[in-house]
């Protein structure tokens, strides 16, 4: 997988899952993807300070990035 499939396959993965934050007033960006394996995301609007937004990083957000980008090993939240 190229650098911009690569890419290409997180921002689905994201597109998956937003409808979910946004419904709670919540959102989240890409903000970049290191060595292949790292995603630096940030979680915005009511996300920021929830106290689930751990939880919902890992069993929704990263487990969501997987299922479309395999390779990827972790995905942490970088705050504003």
């Amino acid at each position: 997988m190229t650098a911009e499939e690569l890419k290409l396959n997180i921002e689905k993965a994201l597109d998956e899952i937003r409808p979910f934050l946004q419904s709670d007033g919540g959102d989240i960006s890409l903000l970049s993807i290191e060595d292949g394996k790292l995603v630096k995301v940030q979680l915005q609007g009511a996300c920021v300070g929830c106290s689930v937004n751990q939880m919902t990083l890992k069993s929704g957000v990263e487990m969501t990035i997987k299922k479309y980008a395999p390779q990827i090993e972790h995905v942490i939240n970088v705050e504003a």
